[in-house]
C-alpha cells in the first residue's frame, strides 16, 4: 500500500512547510510520484492558500490536491492548533482521490465544505456521503477548500476514492437521558408539549435522575435527538441538534432548528466517557463491516471533541490502539457530514470515521 501521512509545523505558514511535509509523506509511501494528495492546512493559510497548495502538488508530481483548511488539523501521529502546520496524506499506486464526475452512482462522496457553502438541496443530492465542514466552532474566521490543486469558488469538496473498499459511519458520543417521547406541540423552534407533559420538566426530572443534584441543567452539554418514529431512535437513525434556551415560565424548550408534531424526541447529553465508549464501538464495527485490516482512515472531528475535553485527544487514542500504525488524517471543524438511514445528515458534536481496504486487483 503506497499511502503514507506526514504533519509538519512551523513558525509562519509558508509554501516550504508545505512542500516539507509533502516530501517526507512521499519518503514514507516509498512513492516519486503520487496519484493524489489530501492537504489539509491550519487557518493560517487560509486566506491566500493557493501558494502553498502549489508547493504540494510541485512536490507530489500532481494536480490532484484536495483539501482545506482548519481551525485544527492531525494525523495518526499528533494534532496541532493554533500554530502553523500541514497535515498530508500521499497515495500511490491504484487507489487515488478523484472528482465527483466520475464516480459511479453507488460510491460513497468524500464531502468537504465551508460553513456558507452548506445547503441542504446539494447535501442530499442522492449521493451518500462522509466528510466535514471547515470553520470554527461558530462558522465564521478564515477557510478554505481546494480541489484539483486549485482554491474553489463553490466552497465545496465532491470527491471519491477509487481503488479501495470502505465502511464509514458516524459516532455521536452521547447518552441518552430518557426515552422517545412524542411531540404534540409547537410553536416555532419551540417544543411547548411532550407526551402531554412540560419540556423542561421531564429534561430537569431525567438531569437530576442522572446528575443526582440539584444543579442546574447544563443546557451547552444537552442534545435534543429526533425521529419520526421512536424505533428509528431506538435503533441509532436519529437526527440531532442543540438546546438554545429555557423558558421557566411556560415550560417551553427552544432548539437550533424547528421540529414538528408527531415526531419523536429524547433528551442526551455530551459526555466525554461516553463519547470515547461509542468511538470504540463504532471502530470495532466499521473493521467488522470492513472484512479485513483497513489500510488507511479518514477522522471528521468536532471542535468540541478531542482535545477540547482535558487537552488530549481521546478520539486519535482510541483509533491508534484499536488500528496500530495505520495512516489517518482529519481535522477539527464546525460540523460533521454522514449517511444516517438513507439520508445525509449535518451533525453537531460527531465524529465521523471512515476506513478504507485496498481493493486487489490481483
Amino acid at each position: 500500500m503506497k499511502i503514507a501521512t506526514s504533519l509538519v509545523l512551523g513558525k509562519k505558514a509558508s509554501p516550504t512547510l508545505v512542500a516539507e511535509a509533502v516530501a517526507i509523506a512521499m519518503l514514507k509511501a516509498d512513492i516519486t510520484v503520487a496519484s493524489s494528495v489530501l492537504l489539509l492546512l491550519t487557518s493560517e493559510f487560509a486566506d491566500d492558500p493557493q501558494p502553498a497548495i502549489t508547493a504540494a502538488a510541485k512536490a507530489a508530481n500532481c494536480t490532484q490536491v484536495f483539501g482545506c483548511s482548519a481551525t485544527g488539523i492531525f494525523t495518526e501521529e499528533d494534532w496541532v492548533l493554533d500554530s502553523p502546520a500541514a497535515a498530508v496524506m500521499v497515495f500511490g499506486g491504484d487507489v487515488s482521490i478523484q472528482t465527483a464526475k466520475h464516480h459511479q452512482p453507488d460510491q460513497v462522496l468524500l464531502t468537504i465544505s465551508a460553513p456558507n457553502a452548506i445547503n441542504s438541496t446539494w447535501l442530499n443530492d442522492g449521493n451518500a456521503r462522509y466528510g466535514g465542514v471547515s470553520g470554527d466552532a461558530v462558522g465564521q474566521g478564515p477557510f478554505s477548500v481546494w480541489q484539483n490543486a486549485k482554491g474553489g469558488n463553490t466552497g465545496k469538496v465532491d470527491a471519491y476514492i477509487a481503488g479501495v473498499k470502505l465502511a464509514t459511519k458516524a459516532s455521536h458520543g452521547f447518552k441518552m437521558l430518557t426515552k422517545p417521547k412524542q411531540i404534540q406541540q409547537t410553536n416555532d423552534f419551540d417544543i411547548a408539549l411532550l407526551n402531554n407533559k412540560s419540556p423542561l420538566a421531564a429534561l430537569q426530572k431525567a438531569w437530576k435522575i442522572y446528575s443526582k443534584s440539584d444543579a442546574p441543567v447544563p443546557l451547552h452539554l444537552m442534545m435534543a435527538v429526533y425521529a419520526d418514529s421512536a424505533e428509528a431512535i431506538n435503533h441509532g437513525e436519529f437526527n440531532q441538534t442543540n438546546l438554545i434556551s429555557i423558558d421557566e415560565g411556560t415550560g417551553r424548550i427552544t432548539l437550533a432548528q424547528p421540529l414538528y408534531v408527531g415526531q419523536f424526541l429524547s433528551w442526551g447529553l455530551r459526555d466525554q466517557m461516553f463519547a470515547e465508549a461509542d468511538l470504540l464501538l463504532t471502530t470495532q464495527q466499521l473493521k467488522q463491516e470492513l472484512g479485513t485490516n483497513p489500510d488507511f482512515g479518514l477522522l471528521f472531528s468536532c471542535l468540541g471533541r478531542g482535545p477540547f475535553y482535558d487537552g488530549i485527544d481521546h478520539d486519535l487514542k482510541i483509533i491508534a490502539q484499536q488500528l496500530p500504525n495505520m495512516p489517518l488524517i482529519g481535522f477539527y471543524g464546525n460540523g460533521e457530514i454522514a449517511n444516517i438511514a438513507g439520508k445525509n445528515q449535518l451533525l453537531p458534536y460527531s465524529a465521523v470515521l471512515s476506513l478504507f481496504a485496498e481493493i486487489s486487483t490481483t
